[in-house]
């Protein structure tokens, strides 16, 4: 019979007593730690033993952060469920409850579950304060690397608390000495705990979990294809080494090292901007794109080919299409591949052994809950279309948010939705990309299928942890032979071994290090003196919003800053009532002046602001998306001269936020100015509403909008005309006439 824990602040014969978490709750109360626990084992058990026990003994609040709002309701509806608390002190936290809210419930509240960018804005903006929270759980730790928000929280945690702990607990903390390191010192971790399923004290629990992995031979069809691309390959390979830029081992190259060759390229053209190094660029994006089409060739299939292929020649000829798609689609070999490719009516035959693996498991237990797992959204809709017309499957698909050119995202709302149904048996199988792997409470099942291996140890940890909690579960890989299926299956492998065994090395030697390295990296902390400093001057700045993705805010809070956020129709950043910034990245210079929204942003900002500003951050500015540099300097001239925008250009985040605060205490302090947001978007006029109206059906573009507007004279008798009608309009194919047809008559279903 099974004994419970006995908790002044845990329900009564709620919580299951296990050693193995009773132990890693006790080494994690000690000190800051890492708990490394495989999925399915209660890694939610072990924070709730330690938030119990700090809150009876030390008091004030515990917070316990998780990448996404489903998760974070998942928790707080178990913490509800077993903890001793007014139910009304265990609050969640996400973007929907409004900041005013936020404050007055954090005053109240004992336990709060939060997603990390709400806490993130709350601590910039000073709306809550940490000094009282005497626990920080860190859900999926991992993440806690860069500028992800857990790594801002955690240095305001330990800076500001009066007694801090914190937990960071994870399956799968990634297989590099660097990796790991990095996580822990992100989050003040000062030791590591782990245990894994061959732990004596874990063993009892675990369930058996067979692993198979089935090779299958690609087609011959396939293989005169990805023939074609590799000529493609070959001849791009060539050039680019008569440029001065050689590829060693190119049948094993691998994105890693195409994309660091990138990464130099880039480098270089800054202090070296020769006619060689944007040439080797170009190439290199050519060989990005055909290296992916040869990548689907192998291990996914001609449907998911076609799709890519589709949007490659869409992206060509488009008005913003880049030079290496246009170049792509005029190569020979590239016109006969796609022309093999509407030829071939064969499929790669990894479906036939999902469409027989799945309905096995579903014939043998009618109950099942089977999870397909696809790198590719365009894979995941052909399985899943292919699997519908399977009697006794009831498949579904469930991607991610982003949408993109023929291809719409789900929102949380659906994607929960979708989850719910599973759950209940409308749905029987989940076909899912990535998403599908953390961050999600998706139960266990009884079958995880790989349609293809991935090198992430991380996450091919995360998706074998869908099957296998409740009873036995089953994982089935699929690998295509002499493809670099079989070199990512192997990676993983590897890499997974080697993170166990790192894992198990970093727990006997990590409190010596770790602690030798953080008091050794404190102290040069506190002995560098820095431009963003606190100066004893209160500034004040209003940022957007959308702008705290980027690290320039925690920088200028960092500086002392009195930060307010808000949403500005106009701006990233008001400085006084007559300074505004707009601050853009490289890349995004270059793809606002693509997409044709750069001038319209700068005009709203003139026409705002009496000294409107420009930063442009980083140092790829003309080496972006392969455009023409005469188009930046053009840009850039009709910005300062015609417009009268003052342009500044800063390294990276810090720089921006050491210009910004010195622009925002002359105005402040020196100059006496208060802080006054206005101005707003400029309307658009009736014409621009109208092509805008048009230009919003799939594959049409401003010019065309414009001719089809010419034509019929309005948008009423554009959405009116027949097929034969639109063929008559310049530059309107069959192709855009059918989608116009097809979106305007077409029932609407949700």
């Amino acid at each position: 019979m099974a004994a419970y824990i006995t908790h002044p602040l845990i329900k009564a014969d709620t919580v299951e007593q296990r050693l193995y978490q009773l132990d890693l709750a006790g080494k994690a109360l000690a000190t800051p730690t890492l708990v490394v626990l495989p999925t399915g084992l209660g890694k939610t058990i072990v924070a709730l033993l330690i938030i119990a026990s700090r809150l009876e003994k030390a008091g004030g609040k515990a917070l316990i952060l998780s990448p996404t709002k489903p998760l974070v309701e998942q928790h707080a509806f178990f913490l509800r469920k077993v903890l001793k608390l007014p139910e009304e002190e265990i609050l969640t936290f996400t973007g929907s409850i409004s900041p005013a809210k936020r404050s007055e419930l954090w005053d109240r509240g004992t336990v709060i579950v939060s997603t990390p960018q709400v806490i993130e804005n709350d601590i910039l903006t000073k709306r809550i304060s940490m000094e009282d929270v005497t626990h920080i759980t860190f859900d999926e730790a991992h993440r806690a690397t860069g500028n992800y928000a857990y790594v801002y929280i955690a240095e305001k945690y330990f800076e500001t608390a009066k007694n801090p702990l914190c937990l960071g607990i994870t399956a799968s903390p990634g297989s590099s000495d660097e990796k790991i390191a990095e996580v822990c010192e992100g989050l003040y971790i000062e030791s590591v705990a782990v245990k894994t399923e061959s732990d004596i004290d874990v063993a009892p629990y675990i369930h058996k979990k067979e692993i198979e992995w089935k090779r299958i031979e690609l087609p011959n069809e396939m293989k005169d294809i990805k023939d074609l691309l590799q000529k493609v390959l070959e001849d791009r390979y060539k050039r680019l080494t008569e440029c001065g830029y050689s590829i060693n081992n190119r049948k094993y190259v691998s994105k890693k090292d195409l994309l660091g060759l990138q990464q130099r390229l880039q480098g270089e053209l800054r202090g070296n901007p020769e006619s060689s190094v944007y040439s080797a660029i170009s190439l290199l994006a050519e060989i990005l794109k055909v290296n992916h089409a040869v990548e689907i060739t192998e291990t996914q299939g001609l449907d998911s080919l076609r799709m890519y292929m589709e949007r490659l020649e869409n992206e060509a000829y488009s008005k913003s299409g880049s030079k290496a798609s246009k170049r792509l689609a005029e190569d020979l070999y590239m016109k006969q591949a796609s022309h093999r490719l509407k030829d071939c009516d064969c499929e790669h035959p990894k479906i036939e052994y999902v469409k027989d693996i799945v309905l096995q498991q579903v014939k043998n237990n009618p109950e099942s809950r089977v999870i397909v797992f696809a790198n590719y959204r365009d894979t995941a809709e052909m399985i899943t279309n292919t699997l519908a017309d399977i009697e006794h499957i009831r498949p579904v698909k469930f991607v991610g948010q982003a949408s993109k050119y023929k291809d719409k995202g789900l929102t949380q709302k659906q994607q929960v939705e979708i989850i719910d149904k599973f759950k209940a048996g409308d749905h029987n199988v989940l076909v899912a990309t990535s998403v599908a792997e953390e961050g999600l409470d998706i139960p266990s099942t009884d079958l995880v299928l790989f349609y293809e291996p991935i090198p992430s140890e991380i996450r091919s940890i995360q998706r074998k942890g869908r099957t296998g909690r409740k009873h036995d579960g089953r994982v089935v890989v699929l690998v295509t032979k002499g493809t670099r299926d079989e070199g990512y299956y192997w990676s993983s492998q590897s890499r997974e071994k080697k993170m166990e065994k790192n894992m198990h090395e970093l727990q006997k030697r990590m409190p010596a290090r770790i602690n030798n390295e953080y008091t050794s990296e404190t102290c040069n902390e506190k002995e560098q003196v820095t431009l963003l400093e606190y100066d004893g001057e209160k500034i004040q700045v209003v940022i957007d919003q959308r702008e705290v993705r980027s690290t320039v805010a925690r920088e200028l809070e960092k500086a002392g800053m009195d930060i307010t956020l808000n949403t500005l129709e106009v701006g990233d950043y008001v400085l006084s009532d007559r300074i505004a910034v707009e601050r853009k990245s490289s890349e995004d210079f270059v793809g606002s002046l693509i997409e044709h929204k750069l001038f319209e942003q700068i005009s709203n900002l003139a026409n705002a602001y009496e000294k409107p500003v420009l930063i442009l951050e980083g140092e790829s500015l003309f080496n972006s998306r392969g455009i023409n540099p005469n188009a930046i300097h053009g840009a850039l001239s009709a910005i300062s001269l015609d417009f009268g925008v003052a342009v500044f250009y800063t390294r990276d985040a810090e720089d921006t936020a050491v210009l910004i605060k010195q622009i925002a205490k002359r105005e402040q302090i020196d100059e006496k100015r208060n802080i006054s947001m206005h101005g707003r978007k400029s309307s658009k006029m009736l014409p621009q509403q109208q092509e805008y109206v048009v230009s919003a059906i799939s594959d049409i573009g401003p010019t065309a909008a414009r001719n089809l507007l010419m034509h019929f004279g309005s948008v009423e008798n554009v959405m009116k005309a027949d097929n034969d009608e639109l063929l008559k309009v310049k530059n309107i194919g069959s192709k855009t006439a059918a989608k116009i047809r097809e979106i305007v008559s077409s029932e609407y279903k949700l």
